[in-house]
């Protein structure tokens, strides 16, 4: 069964610190977490009676293993019941980029009810599937909803090269790490 440090250290890799660009739709940010979720965690970091931009500049990465990564995303997905790392890695990964749509599009895909609630009939379907089929499969459906992102919205244009960069280096077996020298983190799957 997948494990979510193997992808957590790969997130982590890729979000950078506190950023508050004006054309990111998530807001303000820290290690990729959004303050709109950062508040649905509910931990007010800095004990002053309120979750603001304040409690995010102070998060930790265990802060957003442990309050954030696992909770809302990992388990989210039930990414602990998915057989192939790699189709966690992918699945996983594609939630904490986009939200909902990162579970209702891989249902529609496995033609299941898109609702965005993984549950057994989900879990069912994705795990009967050859794991690097249905791997490419999401991949490509995960650059379809890239484009249509940017086609919806041009200004998001300016986030397309890191956006497509990061997914590919979500392969089958690996995963590189956003460093310097790139690091590759390679795992046994299905």
């Amino acid at each position: 069964m997948a494990e979510p440090d193997i992808l957590f250290q790969f997130v982590l890799s890729f979000e950078g610190g506190f950023v508050n660009d004006p054309d990111d739709r998530g807001g303000a940010t820290n290690m990729g977490v959004t303050i709109a979720t950062w508040r649905q965690a509910g931990y007010d970091k800095d004990g002053d009676g309120d979750i603001d931009a304040d409690d995010l500049r102070a998060l930790t990465p265990e802060d957003v293993r442990d309050r954030v990564f696992i909770p809302h995303y990992w388990d989210r997905w039930k990414a602990g019941l998915i057989r192939s790392q790699s189709v966690a890695n992918i699945l996983v990964d594609w939630v904490w980029a986009s939200g909902r749509h990162g579970i209702t599009n891989v249902q529609r895909l496995l033609g299941v009810k898109a609702d965005g609630i993984v549950g057994p009939e989900t879990l069912a379907e994705l795990n009967a599937r050859e794991p690097r089929r249905l791997f490419e499969q999401i991949k490509a459906e995960r650059r379809r909803f890239i484009r249509g992102i940017i086609a919806a919205n041009p200004r998001q244009r300016k986030f397309e090269a890191g956006w497509l960069r990061r997914l590919e280096a979500i392969r089958f077996g690996s995963l590189t790490l956003n460093t310097v020298p790139a690091r590759t983190v390679t795992f046994k799957d299905e």
